[in-house]
Formats: structure tokens, sequence, C-alpha cells
């Protein structure tokens, strides 16, 4: 799992870059809308599935599960579909809707990093974004009236310190990657084998 997942350290570096990105539209996008910001987060959230699901397809040991990136590639894609595809959705269902989908994101990423904790050093990271996305839809869900800038400002924070965490995870896993490559007796790869020497010819 870990070797799958510090081989594709830049999908989860994109997923942390669109959150970042979003989350700045949501802060700085004067005169934003609770129905547009939502709009735009069911782009993000397609594009945060469909790399999930890359993700979960490109994996090259069979032995790897792939459930929970699949799961979380589905919800966001349902997430994202559903937000857009149904204009007539009032604001405080598509509050629910994001508050959905962040719960069940944090839970998978949590479980995920449950399941890293003895491979790699930073699996706190994917934990911690786990534990971000479910307190903060837990918030969201309980308090869905707090206001609508109240609550656009909530996703635009929620989503830069989780661009941010995933960022850092993505570049964790690449310096993961880079230190297996350099380790000394590492097998050659195919088509470069090495045979042992016959010995001088008779």
């Amino acid at each position: 799992m870990l070797a799958d997942l510090a081989r594709n350290w830049w999908l989860m570096v994109l997923r942390g870059v669109f959150a970042v990105l979003f989350g700045l539209l949501a802060f700085f996008w004067p005169g934003i809308t609770l129905l547009t910001l939502v709009l735009l987060w069911g782009a993000y959230a397609l594009l945060d599935g469909i790399f999930a699901l890359v993700a979960a397809v490109k994996k090259t040991d069979p032995r790897t599960p792939t459930w929970a990136l699949v799961l979380e590639g589905i919800a966001g894609i349902v997430a994202a579909v559903l937000a857009v595809v149904w204009p007539d959705i009032t604001a405080l269902v598509l509050v629910y809707l994001i508050a959905a989908w962040a719960i069940v994101t944090g839970v998978l990423e949590i479980v995920a990093a449950i399941r890293l904790r003895r491979e790699i050093p930073g699996e706190w990271l994917l934990g911690l974004s786990g534990v971000l996305s479910l307190l903060f839809g837990l918030y969201v869900a309980v308090f869905p009236g707090a206001g609508a800038l109240a609550i656009v400002w909530i996703i635009g924070a929620y989503a830069i310190f989780f661009g941010i965490l995933l960022i850092a995870l993505g570049f964790r896993l690449r310096g993961f990657l880079h230190e297996t490559d350099a380790r000394p007796g590492r097998p050659e790869q195919p088509g470069f084998q090495q045979h042992p020497a016959s010995g001088p010819p008779r």
C-alpha cells in the first residue's frame, strides 16, 4: 500500500493544490454567494474524486487494498454531480451535502492513516487531514444555519488547511520514494540483471 501511495505522490499534491485554490477563492472572491461557493466546491469534489479513483486504478501491488480510495472517489463524484445537476436544491441541503462528503472523506482517511502507521512516519498528516474533515463535517451538520458568510469562511478555512496537509503528505511520500530508490542492495530492474561470473574460459 505504501509503495503505491509513494509512486502516486503527485496525485496527493494535486488534490492539495486544488483544495487550497478552492479555499482561497472562498475567502477572496468579493461578494461570493453560498450557492456559487457550493458549485465551486462541486467542481473541486469532482476533481478530488477523480484523482482518488486514478490512484486506486494505478496501483501495482495486487495486495494493496483500494476500497477506501474507491469509496472516497465515488463519494466525491456523487456529491459533485448532485451539487451541479440539482439546480433547485436549497442552500441548506447543499450545506448538508458538503457535511456528509466531509464526514465520509474524514473517516476513510483516518482508516488509511491507521493502516499506514507502521509504514511511514508521516501517516499523522493523513490522519490529521481526516480528523479535520470529520470535525468540519460534524460542525456544519450541527450548525447549518450559522449564517452564509460564516459558512463560506469555515468552508474556505477548512479547504486551505486540508490542502496544505495533503501537499505536505504528498512531498513526504515523494521523499520516502527517493530514499527507497537510493538504498544500497536494491534489486536490479528487469532487463538489467547481472549474471554471476561463470569463471575463466577453459
